[in-house]
């Protein structure tokens, strides 16, 4: 049984919700494994420091990455009031989403299965104590 009115059991779930700044995109034509390559390189990275990674390397998931960490920045300095220069990426992963199923014919009639792959990504900062 529930503890409470609707209202106050929302309350309660919304005062447990994590405050830091992030971004999230879903449903990005990308692979989680290739996604993960970008990722693992800006963990843990300052803010400007990050950027600077993704803007420089040539794989196409870092430009969905350097999308996200603007929006996050800017999620930051706009919402939570937080100094850009003390940004650093806490947090960053990728998720599975839907598969795109798609059929490629081959010889003697079979058909070979294609997995479009995409995941969901996010991007969450934090302020350097």
């Amino acid at each position: 049984m529930s503890k409470g009115h609707r209202s106050q059991i929302k309350r309660e779930r919304n005062a447990n919700k994590d405050k830091r700044p992030s971004a999230k995109l879903s449903y990005a034509r990308v692979s989680v494994q290739k996604a993960c390559f970008v990722l693992d390189a800006i963990r843990g990275k300052g803010l400007e420091e990050a950027l600077g990674i993704v803007t420089y390397n040539p794989r196409y998931a870092s430009t969905l990455v350097k999308k996200l960490l603007a929006s996050a920045a800017a999620n930051a300095e706009n919402n939570n009031n937080m100094n850009r220069e003390n940004l650093y990426v806490a947090e960053c992963f990728a998720n599975a989403a839907p598969t795109l199923k798609r059929i490629h014919p081959r010889a003697q009639g079979r058909a070979y299965r294609i997995f479009k792959r995409s995941s969901h990504i996010t991007v969450i900062l934090d302020e350097r104590k």
